[in-house]
């Protein structure tokens, strides 16, 4: 197995930060969730397995420039600069919405899809009774502390929402994990870097054109909304297979990173045969 390649992609007037790692078998490029940047997938990497991480625009390392820019657009350039074939995707909440996209757009390039929490474009907004109220109570303490301009709080109150998860004790997940989120939160929070970059891809209403294995994992802990979405998801696409995470929340490449190595490399074993 190499070492992994840090490197910058080119795209438009930005560069995306990358890293990659070459290896046999299909490249497995991670698409991280909107609170956080590539290094939440650190330690998450299967041994043996090609892998490639990145920032998209406004998170970590790649700086928020250009308006007239989707996050598919940028995908799709680094699979121009790195892949050779079909890739495995693996996206993490709005990452697992942008692997959506990306698979119903371009068919061809996409070997298998591995979705951790994920949302999807152009799905309907939740249901009232899969509101939790610490949820309602969570959003609305941050949107308020980022109306006062106070990001670290606006972390904190991020960590307890999608790093513990709703259902679990403030704090549940601590030390090098909590620390390494609150670090990528804030970056993404001065930039407001969620609010940019979203395409025309209207996945929800495309789902069943989707023929490919897709597997769904969600976090036992993680808000009632989103894994009433994971359920939704499971109707819509065919042959998909839905794995609980116990002990998990919404980021499991932080809180359970063992789990999500495992499912890539089951996923890896599943579509090689077909390259």
């Amino acid at each position: 197995m190499e070492q992994t390649r840090t490197q910058s992609i080119v795209v438009g007037d930005t560069a995306l930060a990358v890293e990659h790692r070459p290896g046999p078998g299909p490249l497995v490029v991670f698409l991280h969730a909107g609170v956080v940047d590539r290094r939440c997938w650190d330690a998450a990497l299967p041994e043996g397995v090609a892998t490639l991480t990145y920032d998209r625009r406004g998170f970590g390392d790649t700086p928020l420039r250009g308006h007239d820019f989707t996050h598919l657009g940028d995908l799709f350039r680094v699979l121009d600069e790195v892949a050779t074939g079909p890739v495995v995707l693996v996206g993490n909440s709005m990452g697992g919405a942008l692997a959506l996209d990306a698979a119903l757009e371009a068919p061809e390039r996409v070997a298998g899809l591995l979705l951790l929490a994920s949302a999807a474009s152009g799905a309907p907004e939740p249901e009232d009774d899969d509101l939790e109220p610490r949820t309602v109570e969570l959003d609305a303490a941050i949107d308020a502390a980022l109306e006062a301009g106070d990001v670290d709080r606006a972390a904190e109150l991020d960590a307890e929402l999608w790093l513990d998860g709703p259902l679990a004790a403030p704090g549940r997940v601590g030390g090098a994990a909590r620390e390494l989120f609150l670090d990528m939160d804030r970056t993404v929070l001065r930039h407001r870097a969620f609010e940019h970059g979203e395409g025309e891809v209207e996945a929800w209403s495309r789902l069943g054109e989707l023929d490919l294995p897709v597997v769904l994992a969600t976090g036992e802990l993680d808000a009632g909304f989103l894994r009433a979405r994971t359920a939704q998801l499971l109707e819509r696409i065919p042959g998909a297979v839905r794995v609980e995470l116990p002990g998990s929340a919404h980021l499991p490449s932080l809180d359970h990173p063992e789990a999500v190595a495992g499912l890539v490399r089951d996923l890896v074993l599943r579509v090689a045969p077909q390259r």
